[in-house]
């Protein structure tokens, strides 16, 4: 077997493309999250905390001395730890939602009890009646 007619059959089974699908949709899912992070909670969190602004919370190494982030990484090393709170709202908000995701699906997922067996036909009955009575 040569290595294309390797690869082509690995290419083609079910799980590689649906990692693959998974990873595109996974990706443009935290595009969306990192827009509501920034453009939607980050800015009501500013407003609730009087003008709080994680993105420009930064630490100089440089020794600058700047107004913003942007600034500040023009002129030197800078040590952003606004940003990173930034990512890691994002990465709480993301892991809640794949959580809820999860639940639901293991929600739809779960199995239906057994049905009750149905009851025997009335042959049967009949017939388990007549033993039990030439028993006694």
């Amino acid at each position: 077997m040569g290595f294309m007619t390797e690869f082509k059959e690995f290419a083609a089974k079910g799980n590689v493309i649906d990692l693959a699908v998974g990873v595109i949709i996974g990706g443009a899912f935290g595009k969306i999250v990192s827009s509501m992070v920034d453009d939607i909670i980050m800015p009501l969190v500013s407003r609730i905390f009087g003008g709080l602004d994680f993105s420009n919370y930064f630490v100089p190494l440089a020794g600058q001395t700047a107004e913003t982030l942007a600034e500040a990484k023009k002129a030197g090393a800078v040590f952003a730890y606004g940003n990173f709170i930034t990512v890691a709202i994002n990465f709480l908000i993301l892991a809640f939602i794949i959580f809820v995701m999860v639940k639901q699906i293991n929600r739809l997922k779960r199995e239906a009890p057994p049905p009750a067996p149905a009851a025997p036909p009335e042959e049967v009955m009949l017939l388990r009646e007549i033993r039990d009575t030439l028993r006694k």
